[in-house]
């Protein structure tokens, strides 16, 4: 019994360990790891090992708790209208400022802060643009309830309608991408700099050149990302991840909540 105690023990913190790296293999690692050690637990207490599978499978289905509140009760509007908006304070997004300058030191322009805010969702973007390669990028932060985080995206706009993205989105995406988008996922620890020469070389693989790419200005940016978003919206209603209320808003159905679920799953095993 002590023997099964401090195994568990040794593999719990080794695994709490690995999860606090800032490293995507690392981190899965640590998440298989809290898998064994609430196995070991469970099995040394009842001797039973398909207890000790089913709590550790337990771990697989704890995103339905947050599926079944706060996702089931989210609703979003059909049309999502960027407007101009001021930029968080410091105390809400310390690492504006810094980020701003690093994508300013790629020769990036910044061209305007814009977002949108509903109910107690809110969505702000720092917009830049590269007038040599006709890139665009954008700091992204996304705040609900008690829940923030911002992801930096990368994206060069194709002529035959093909948007080539990169980004370093950090969670599980909640929604189905349009058919049109190709997206190069990055982890969350890189930096911008990083993200940049990802972005040129997922270019560069897939023959795409400057002279593909279209030419736009601050208010064509704003205009596209508008209808990337409503078309997004569409698609996914089509594909039954989300689905309109009697407001006239929009909601996940449950395709959509098992979509969330298996997209989540997806990340924990991939490495």
């Amino acid at each position: 019994m002590l023997f099964g105690f401090f195994l568990t023990l040794g593999v719990g913190v080794l695994s709490i360990a690995l999860r606090s790296f800032q490293n995507s293999y690392s981190q899965k690692a640590g998440a298989l790891g809290i898998l064994i050690a609430t196995f070991l637990a469970v099995y040394f207490i009842t001797s039973s090992w398909v207890l000790g599978i089913a709590a550790a499978v337990s771990w697989l289905f704890l995103p339905w708790l947050e599926i079944l509140t706060r996702i089931r009760a989210l609703r979003l509007p059909k049309e999502k209208q960027l407007r101009p908006k001021s930029p968080p304070s410091s105390d809400i997004f310390p690492a504006l400022r810094e980020i701003t300058r690093e994508i300013e030191d790629e020769g990036f322009a910044h061209v305007g802060d814009a977002g949108w805010d509903w109910e107690d969702y809110r969505q702000f973007f720092r917009l830049f643009y590269k007038e040599e390669d006709r890139t665009q990028a954008a700091i992204c932060l996304n705040e609900q309830h008690d829940l923030s985080f911002y992801y930096l995206r990368i994206s060069s706009r194709a002529k035959d309608g093909t948007t080539w993205t990169t980004w370093n989105y950090p969670l599980s995406y909640g929604l189905k991408v349009t058919p049109r988008f190709r997206i190069n996922r990055q982890r969350p620890d890189q930096s911008f700099w990083q993200l940049h020469q990802s972005h040129r070389d997922f270019l560069r693989r897939n023959g795409v050149n400057v002279d593909m790419i279209d030419a736009f200005d601050e208010e064509r940016i704003q205009t596209e990302m508008e209808n990337d978003l409503r078309d997004q919206i569409a698609h996914n209603i089509d594909k039954g991840v989300l689905k309109q209320t009697a407001a006239g808003d929009v909601k996940y159905s449950w395709r959509g909540m098992i979509y969330l679920w298996c997209q989540f799953l997806v990340d924990l095993v991939r490495l």
